[in-house]
């Protein structure tokens, strides 16, 4: 991303409300925005708004109008729970307790340096990955330690059948996306090729692969790279799968299996493996005297039961009074005394494992001095 804290308002608005609310372009026409605009700031330096806006005006003649509007709009302001915390807290506010929300500042500040990083944690490590075999394997002094490299790096750039390793992952994309931007691939006459074959064989000498490569690793993120260079082609090509795990009822053991060799199957399972915090805010309409209400607004993700009473209690604490957070659970066959788990011994064997969707409730958490009490809404 090219924003900085010193950004302009006018570009803000123009990358975060104009093109992702109003015009809600596709991945691929928001990524060129962004290339362009980091072309503009090199080539212009400070002096780049006002060349970049020209272009923009041409393409969107609406634009300045909906940015004048949004400046006569009386923006609301995102109640991020630990700044909320920080000015509207009794027990912070306390001057005996000013130091506390200092040492919460730093934690704020410090989650937000690191978010970039966290984003792009199969591109950083993919990357890493590439140039250090590249680099390496151009280097003479490594004639007669081939086979120590070789066996070093593959411990660190092997796929695994469980799980996900950034490093081979990213690696191998970086590969494959060079490689393609080398055939011209990424061409409209390419994907209008419609014959397998002439697909495979297809090499338009284009050589744009290392070029191209520097270009997604400036503007893209973990899910756009995915989104955008995770095809058929890659995953067929690396023999990639779904997997999951099943009770083996004889042996009484877990076994684990292939759930799914679909390709939209595997893109699904690994975006959905990003990382993505849960998106929580204040609901001032439903706060009681005293009480502090939080809502998770569910996408799909429950929040891990095992961190909820901690954190409530963490949270109570800071606030200074009780506090209340509504959020989704899975309402499950098995779990009908409240239970956090199955055992072995609670599932018949003669029961049907595994079948039907999920279903989902909502539940409100209260957490009053120190207790944890739960409730079905």
């Amino acid at each position: 991303m090219p924003f900085t804290a010193g950004i302009s308002k006018r570009l803000n608005f123009y990358f975060d409300v104009f093109l992702q609310s109003k015009k809600r372009v596709g991945i691929s026409e928001y990524n060129k925005e962004l290339a362009r605009y980091n072309e503009y700031l090199k080539t212009y330096g400070e002096a780049l708004e006002g060349y970049f806006f020209l272009d923009v005006n041409k393409k969107y003649p609406e634009f300045e109008a909906f940015f004048e509007k949004n400046l006569k709009e009386k923006i609301k302001p995102r109640l991020d729970l630990i700044q909320f915390l920080m000015e509207n807290s009794e027990f912070l506010n306390r001057e005996e307790n000013n130091w506390m929300k200092s040492v919460m500042e730093v934690v704020c500040k410090t989650s937000l340096f690191f978010q970039p990083q966290i984003r792009t944690r199969i591109m950083n490590e993919g990357w890493a990955s590439y140039w250090h075999e590249n680099l390496f394997l151009r280097d003479d002094r490594i004639e007669g330690h081939e086979v120590e490299f070789a066996r070093v790096n593959s411990k660190v750039v092997s796929m695994p059948r469980l799980g996900l390793n950034p490093y081979a992952l990213g690696m191998r994309l970086f590969y494959y996306v060079r490689e393609m931007a080398d055939k011209g691939k990424y061409s409209v006459e390419f994907q209008r090729i419609l014959d397998s074959k002439a697909r495979d064989k297809y090499d338009a000498h284009m050589m744009q692969g290392l070029e191209t490569i520097f270009k997604v690793r400036e503007d893209f993120c973990d899910f756009t790279f995915i989104n955008t260079f995770l095809d058929d082609d890659f995953i067929t090509r690396n023999n990639l799968f779904v997997t999951a795990k099943r009770l083996n009822w004889p042996k009484r053991v877990w076994e684990y299996y292939v759930k799914s060799r679909k390709p939209e199957d595997y893109r699904s399972m690994l975006l959905d493996s990003l990382y993505h915090p849960p998106s929580l805010y204040i609901d001032k309409s439903k706060d009681e005297e005293g009480c502090l209400s939080l809502v998770h607004r569910f996408e799909g993700k429950p929040l891990v039961k095992e961190f909820i009473e901690n954190t409530m209690i963490g949270i109570e604490y800071l606030w200074g009074g009780p506090v209340k957070l509504e959020t989704s659970e899975v309402i499950s066959r098995f779990d009908k005394e409240g239970l956090g788990f199955v055992t072995l011994q609670a599932i018949s064997p003669t029961e049907e494992r595994g079948q039907g969707e999920i279903k989902w409730q909502r539940v409100v958490y209260t957490m009053k001095d120190r207790k944890l009490s739960k409730k079905v809404i």
